[in-house]
């Protein structure tokens, strides 16, 4: 999140904390510059108005000498419709106005980060029986509800909408995670273990594997368990 007003920043960033999400708060475009080019962020929200730049540049930046691209939403008190579209046109994937109510900025969000996904049916992902509702946060399995931490339910979003694909516990660091958690703590390895098991108890199916040397994968096609 990129807004030179602090105290919103920062309430929105807890805010989107709460809902499982990580993450990371900037008040600066160089920061913004400076943060996402080692960081492969799923969704960058950047403000239009900041004291050393603007989002617009931003935005351009990104989408011109990233490579990685992720989604980006403008939050801005501007709510005329040029601005609207120069923001859309600079790259933007969506727009909303401030103020805004959060269960709305939760729903940009949700929609944003399913955009590529292809288990996504409304709120709500679906892989072989398996249901995850990103909106009420709950798993189910065959009409039981499968009990997960918060830190589970955020992996298993990422590791659902991410499906078939390996990612190693650097990357489930940086996604599921936030900047301020241990690189070298073995927190990915215990949370992906306890996910597997409460999956595999709850369906018997083996739904991640592990990938020596390279990671796990979560199976749209699980055997099992």
């Amino acid at each position: 999140m990129v807004d030179d007003e602090a105290d919103l920043a920062e309430a929105i960033g807890k805010a989107l904390r709460r809902e499982g999400y990580a993450v990371d708060v900037v008040h600066t475009a160089s920061e913004a510059l400076e943060i996402t080019v080692y960081t492969p962020y799923d969704l960058i929200s950047l403000d239009l108005t900041l004291p050393d730049g603007d989002g617009r540049t931003i935005c351009r930046t990104i989408r011109a000498e990233h490579e990685h691209q992720p989604r980006i939403l403008m939050l801005t008190a501007r709510d005329d419709i040029e601005e609207r579209v120069a923001g859309l046109d600079d790259g933007a994937d969506d727009y909303l106005v401030k103020p805004f109510a959060l269960p709305e900025l939760f729903a940009r969000v949700r929609t944003l980060l399913r955009r590529d996904a292809d288990v996504a049916i409304g709120a709500e992902l679906e892989i072989a029986g398996l249901r995850l509702d990103t909106a009420a946060h709950r798993v189910v399995w065959k009409e039981a509800e499968i009990d997960l931490t918060a830190k589970e339910f955020s992996l298993l979003r990422f590791f659902m909408t991410n499906a078939d694909d390996v990612h190693s516990q650097e990357q489930l660091l940086e996604h599921v995670w936030d900047a301020a958690a241990d690189p070298f703590t073995n927190t990915v390895r215990v949370t992906v273990g306890t996910l597997r098991r409460k999956l595999t108890a709850a369906t018997g199916l083996q739904w991640i594997e592990t990938v020596i040397g390279a990671g796990y994968r979560f199976v749209k096609e699980p055997v099992p368990g």
